[in-house]
């Protein structure tokens, strides 16, 4: 694997995003399918703003994107990558135990 120097900075921003529980959570539900922010602050009992607040960090990293329906927005990960990160974290979680 070759990695340069100035990658491992953008790789510590990534793996810094899924160290917040939150964010995981929205990940996982995402990985199900596109929600709106109300659907997901439903799933997780959060409000509104604390997920738009997360989803907004999510987007700054490219982990999620949102498509507008009217004046509602869905939310989906930016793609397979991000579901195949949280695959990949959650069979080694497991494997530990």
């Amino acid at each position: 694997m070759n990695i340069h120097s100035d990658e491992f900075d953008k790789l510590a921003e990534l793996y810094k995003n899924f160290s917040d529980p939150t964010r995981l959570k929205i990940i996982h539900e995402l990985s199900k399918e596109d929600l709106c922010v109300r659907e997901i602050s439903e799933r997780l009992g959060m409000s509104q703003s604390a997920i738009s607040h997360q989803l907004r960090v999510l987007r700054n990293v490219r982990l999620v994107k949102f498509a507008k329906e009217g004046k509602m927005a869905r939310y989906s990960l930016d793609d397979d990558h991000v579901r195949y990160i949280l695959q990949i974290g959650v069979d080694h979680v497991k494997h530990t135990r």
